[in-house]
């Protein structure tokens, strides 16, 4: 029942949208035969470069491998190269996703947090026996299987899964989510399947705080807590958590990949394999509250994440996108929206060079600090502006000016969103991007602005140098 036998629209009928990316939609299809339900991911192949095409047929290859039930299933791949389009079809998860159906709860537990991270450490386990890396674990990927009581934790999106052979140590690229990747990634050493555990070991911290063990506004200093795997259990918190949880984060967030508990370790380890004895059963009325907020945060980076898809020009199909409030949540995981800078990226090139530097550039405007912003741009900076007036500026004391007077700092959240990178040899690039920035006003309430950005960057006795910058009106 491949595409080249028989077309998509053969065998399914398209329904309803479920999510949103920026080369893919996500439908929920019925089977015309059997009538079961089904997702349906659409992929516009024609907007999809030579290296995304070959990570998408990696993910269509990974998937097809994995049968197991606490994992979403791909069951079908229809490719038809005459109309661009490939259709994956995958179950139907309609449960949600699990940090969201734990903080409806009416009660949780130590208990309830073992059974979830049991599962998917599970689907890890296995995984792993079938010589694959997920390297996304986070909550965004795990879902649950239906609205019911008790229903299966479900781990999803094997975009940037890799397959590669048990112990086999190797540079496989940067890829992963900020908060939950491990410091073998980060220091751009050989890695293998333990960094799956890191993560597994991320979000059971998550499961039984309520927050997660690695946090600052600064990236760059949130990845050095990782890097020392510096973590803590403060109090009152964690003072109710039994010492055998705080052992297992303990094994599974440890700093040397080879004495980290492996998967099937975890599985055998006394919380989870004797929960009824020595898991807590007490509520964790703190845990649910601290969720709310960390799901909140979340929420808030994936609405200004759709918000960033909307401004793009055309939709997926090409029509005209329509307004989409800030307040809307795409139903599908970041991994779809085309942003390796907040998302995930997989390899080490210049045009993500180019990214991480134009976010530590926006961060340091954010943080108002003019010292550290000469650093990042040349002396000669030229740039049209709104401020301007239309004109083009040169040098440095006029972006000073409003370093020190501008009265709308202290944003409560920057968003850098669709960077598109274009290289102009190897010491010049072009960077186009959408900002959105909140910020609290003179009441006391939330004020939000949008523009969008380009910048040039030269490589000036070495270093990266910000030349000239446009901006558009907000």
């Amino acid at each position: 029942m491949e595409g080249k036998e028989q077309k998509f629209t053969d065998l399914f009928e398209l329904r309803e949208d479920l999510g949103k990316g920026a080369f893919s939609v996500v439908k929920k299809c019925i089977d015309i035969r059997t009538k079961n339900e089904y997702a349906a991911k659409i992929f516009n192949t024609k907007r999809l470069n030579t290296r995304e095409l070959q990570k998408l047929d990696r993910e269509a290859r990974i998937c097809r491998l994995l049968k197991h039930p606490s994992i979403v299933r791909l069951h079908h791949v229809f490719k038809e190269d005459v109309v661009h389009v490939t259709y994956m079809v995958f179950d139907l998860v309609t449960g949600g996703e699990l940090f969201d159906d734990i903080v409806a709860r009416e009660f949780y537990s130590e208990k309830d947090a073992s059974y979830c991270i049991q599962q998917i450490v599970e689907s890890i386990a296995y995984c792993h026996q079938m010589s694959i890396i997920h390297r996304d674990i986070k909550p965004e990927n795990l879902l649950l299987s239906s609205k019911n009581p008790g229903a299966a934790v479900k781990l999803a999106d094997f975009g940037l899964a890799i397959e590669v052979a048990k112990g086999e140590k190797g540079w496989y690229g940067f890829a992963g989510t900020p908060g939950y990747l491990s410091p073998e990634v980060l220091e751009k050493d050989p890695y293998c399947h333990p960094v799956d555990v890191w993560g597994c070991g991320v979000v059971l911290y998550i499961l039984l705080a309520g927050y997660p063990p690695f946090w600052d506004d600064v990236q760059e200093r949130m990845y050095k807590q990782i890097k020392a795997a510096r973590y803590d259990f403060p109090s009152p918190e964690w003072d109710s958590v039994t010492s055998e949880a705080k052992q297992l984060i303990r094994g599974m967030l440890t700093l040397d990949q080879d004495a980290r508990l492996t998967a099937e370790q975890v599985l055998k380890h006394p919380w989870i394999k004797s929960r009824e004895k020595v898991a807590s059963t007490m509520h964790r009325q703190e845990t649910i509250t601290g969720l709310k907020k960390f799901n909140a945060r979340r929420k808030l980076k994936a609405a200004m994440h759709a918000v960033g898809l909307v401004a793009k020009k055309s939709s997926f199909f090409g029509s005209t996108p329509r307004p989409t409030s800030p307040d809307s949540t795409p139903k599908t995981s970041t991994s779809d929206l085309g942003l390796p800078l907040l998302s995930e990226c997989e390899t080490d090139t210049p045009e993500y060079e180019i990214i991480l530097i134009t976010n530590k550039l926006l961060n340091v405007i954010a943080a108002a600090d003019f010292g550290e912003y000469c650093k990042y741009v040349a002396d000669d900076i030229t740039c049209f502006e709104p401020e301007a007036g239309g004109y083009r500026v040169e040098g440095l004391p006029f972006h000073k000016f409003y370093f020190n007077n501008d009265s709308s700092k202290n944003p409560v959240n920057v968003t850098f969103l669709n960077p598109k990178v274009r290289m102009l040899g190897d010491d010049a690039a072009v960077i186009t991007y959408y900002r959105i920035v909140q910020s609290l006003n003179s009441a006391g309430g939330f004020t939000s602005t949008s523009s969008q950005e380009t910048r040039v960057w030269q490589k000036l006795e070495g270093n990266w140098k910000c030349v000239h910058f446009h901006r558009s009106s907000n």
